[in-house]
C-alpha cells in the first residue's frame, strides 16, 4: 500500500481545505507513491519519534502538529525542526500532519474531548461559512434519476442530518447542434426543444472537481448546462469547537476534580466557579481562546480548552467558567483517534502509537 493510499482516506475525513490559514497539514516530508511498512502515530514529530520509528521499522510518522508551519531557508540542522528534517529524510521516513483540519470536524479532536467526558446533544460550537456549493444541472426528464443518484454517490445533498436532499423543478430546454457537435439528443442544425428537469444540490467545496466529473460522465449530453453558486451558509458539520451536554448536572468543583483526572493534568487553570452545578460543556482541543464568546454564546457553563493569557482569564465577565487543561492535556487523545481511524479501515501494515510524551511543559 502507497503512502497516498492513507493520506487520500485521511483527506476524505479531514480535507486539507478545512485547516485555518496559518496551518500546514498534509505531506510535509516524503514521497507519497512510496509503499508503506508501518505508521508511527504521535502528537509532535520531534527527533525522539523519528528515532522510535527507525527502531520500530516505520517508513511513516503521522503527527497532529506539523514540525514546518512556515517556510524553512536552511536545512543545516541549526535547530530541533532542520535536525528531524533530516534525520527523517536520510532514514527515507516520511512525515504527515492532520492538524485544524482535524481539529475542525465533526468527529474529530475537540468530538474527541468531548466523548471522553460522555457529553450527549454534541454541536460544533463555531461552524464554518464558505465551505458549501449549490449546483444546478439541467437533465432530460428520463435520466433525472441516474444523474440525481451519481450526485448523491459523489456527496451532494446533505443537509445536516439529511442525505439525499434535492430540489427539482421541470421546464423546456432548447438547444440547435451545430456542425462540430454530436448530439445525443436532436439533429445537428435542427432546433430542439425537450423536456427537462433542473435538479439542484448543495455540497462541500471540496467535493466540486470529483462531483463535476462524475455528474458529466453520468449525463447524456456532451456539453452539460450547469452552474455553481458560492453560499454563505454556515456548514455545522465543519467549525472549531464542540458544546454538548452532561447526562446530569455535577457541582461545579467534583466536575473539576474529575476533568483533572480525565485530562491526566497536573494542573487546571480556571475562573471563579460563578456556577454552582456544571451542565452545558463546551470544549476546544488545543489553543481555544478565541472561542470564549461563542461559548458564553451558546449558555456553556464552563469552557474547557488550552493556552489562555492572563489577561483573558478576565473575558469570562463572571458569565462562564474557564478552565485551561494545557495544550499537549487537551490533545492527548488525538493519537487514539487517528489510530482508531486507520485500524478500522486497513489492515495490511502495522499501526503504532508513539510511546513518546512529547510536551515540552512540566510542573514541579
Amino acid at each position: 500500500m502507497k503512502i497516498k493510499e492513507i493520506t487520500q482516506f485521511l483527506e476524505g475525513i479531514a480535507p486539507l481545505n478545512y485547516q485555518e490559514s496559518y496551518d500546514n497539514s498534509g505531506l510535509i516530508v516524503g514521497d507519497e507513491n512510496k509503499e508503506v511498512t508501518s505508521v508511527l502515530i504521535c502528537l509532535d514529530s520531534v527527533e525522539q519519534v523519528i528515532d522510535e520509528a527507525i527502531e520500530n521499522g516505520c517508513n511513516l510518522v503521522i503527527a497532529h502538529h506539523p514540525i514546518v508551519f512556515s517556510g524553512l531557508k536552511k536545512l543545516n540542522g541549526n535547530n530541533h525542526i532542520e535536525r528531524t528534517i533530516i534525520k527523517a529524510i536520510k532514514n527515507d521516513i516520511a512525515i504527515y500532519a492532520i492538524h485544524t483540519n482535524l481539529d475542525n470536524i465533526k468527529g474529530g479532536v475537540s468530538s474527541k474531548i468531548a466523548d471522553i467526558l460522555e457529553l450527549e446533544n454534541q454541536k460544533i460550537l463555531a461552524p464554518k461559512q464558505d465551505l458549501l456549493r449549490k449546483l444546478e444541472v439541467f437533465v432530460p426528464k428520463e435520466n433525472v434519476e441516474e444523474v440525481q443518484n451519481v450526485l448523491f454517490s459523489a456527496g451532494a445533498g446533505s443537509i445536516g442530518d439529511y442525505k439525499n436532499c434535492s430540489f427539482q423543478s421541470q421546464g423546456e430546454g432548447t438547444f440547435l447542434p451545430n456542425k462540430d457537435a454530436i448530439p445525443k439528443i436532436g439533429e445537428i442544425g435542427k432546433q430542439e426543444r425537450v423536456e427537462e428537469v433542473k435538479i439542484e444540490v448543495i455540497f462541500p467545496k471540496n467535493i466540486e472537481k470529483r462531483l463535476i466529473s462524475e455528474m458529466k460522465i453520468s449525463h447524456p449530453y456532451e456539453e452539460v448546462s450547469h452552474q455553481i453558486y458560492i453560499l454563505d451558509n454556515v456548514y455545522h458539520q465543519v467549525g472549531s469547537g464542540i458544546v454538548g451536554e452532561l447526562k446530569k448536572e455535577i457541582p461545579a468543583l467534583e466536575f473539576l476534580e474529575k476533568l483533572k483526572i480525565t485530562m491526566k493534568t497536573d494542573c487546571i487553570r480556571h475562573t471563579s466557579l460563578v456556577k454552582n452545578f456544571i451542565k452545558k460543556v463546551a470544549v476546544c482541543g488545543g489553543s481555544g481562546s478565541f472561542l470564549l464568546n461563542n461559548a458564553k454564546a451558546v449558555g456553556a457553563d464552563i469552557f474547557i480548552t488550552a493556552d489562555f493569557k492572563y489577561h483573558e482569564f478576565f473575558n469570562a465577565e463572571n458569565n462562564i467558567i474557564i478552565a485551561d487543561v494545557g495544550h499537549y492535556e487537551s490533545e492527548q487523545f488525538t493519537k487514539e483517534l487517528i489510530y482508531d481511524l486507520l485500524i478500522n479501515n486497513f489492515s495490511k501494515f502495522a499501526v503504532r502509537l508513539s510511546k513518546i510524551n512529547t510536551n515540552p511543559i512540566n510542573f514541579l
